[in-house]
């Protein structure tokens, strides 16, 4: 079953400036490593929860991997990976529930101090790509994945709500009534102008929400961010010692919408 969410990925045109910019927004961002075959490198920003921001920049600058295109379209959230006690079980049901997922394939991933990081994905395809998450089952462990700086300057503690912008709603609502065994309840985001379906994920642990919204309005931020960017997160919010939630610096958070 899906445990939680693993990370969300944030394509950045350059690792280093990205970096200092997320580290200028208060978190604390620990270089990752390159990735075998795939031409490029990445920055992790990780949370208490267990979950992380992957800032992934490309080597390669005709690559034909489907994140290359955000590049040119001012990068910022891409994609999400979800966490799963079953790799093969979880795709499996969301193949009877009619998403495009293809088989699993191995990568790695070399860290700066030579260890390799060897884990299976199972990825989603179009047209699901974006509103299905890629799955993810460690062979290394996960503890090396990920980074064991949580601590940052902002307090920021976890992911709390993860929104998605697609065309339509009733899609992802099936897709994971089905993998997660709940009803989705309504949501509805004014300030994105959206409405759709939420989850939440693995409730006695990290209480993940996941949002799936299509736009109401023609001229709101979910319209824009599927005009430009087509299905795919289009905004997380984060916990942290605030009461009220702030929308932190577009440009400095590489044109993600992070609330904090």
């Amino acid at each position: 079953m899906l445990k939680g969410i693993d990370h969300v990925v944030i394509v950045v045109a350059d690792l280093d400036r990205a970096i200092a910019s997320f580290e200028a927004l208060g978190f604390t961002v620990v270089r990752g490593g390159r990735h075998t075959g795939l031409g490029t490198h990445n920055a992790l920003i990780a949370f208490a929860d267990g979950a992380y921001f992957e800032l992934i920049a490309f080597l390669v600058p005709a690559s034909t991997h489907r994140w290359f295109a955000a590049v040119s379209k001012g990068g910022g959230l891409t994609d999400f990976c979800m966490q799963t006690g079953d790799l093969d079980a979880d795709a499996a049901s969301f193949k009877r529930a009619g998403a495009a997922i293809g088989e699993p394939f191995a990568m790695e991933r070399e860290r700066s101090d030579g260890y390799m990081l060897k884990w299976v994905l199972a990825v989603a395809e179009p047209p699901s790509a974006g509103a299905v998450p890629f799955l993810i089952r460690d062979t290394t462990p996960r503890d090396e994945r990920v980074p064991r700086a949580w601590a940052h300057r902002n307090g920021a503690a976890g992911i709390r709500t993860l929104t998605v912008a697609v065309e339509d709603a009733a899609a992802p609502r099936a897709f994971y009534e089905r993998v997660l065994g709940a009803r989705g309840e309504e949501c509805r985001r004014d300030d994105l102008g959206a409405a759709g379906v939420r989850f939440v994920v693995a409730p006695d642990a990290a209480q993940h929400e996941l949002q799936f919204v299509a736009p109401v309005s023609e001229t709101g931020v979910a319209a824009e961010w599927l005009r430009v960017h087509g299905p795919s997160p289009c905004e997380v919010t984060l916990r942290g010692p605030a009461t009220a939630p702030s929308l932190l610096d577009a440009a400095r958070a590489q044109n993600a919408r992070v609330l904090l």
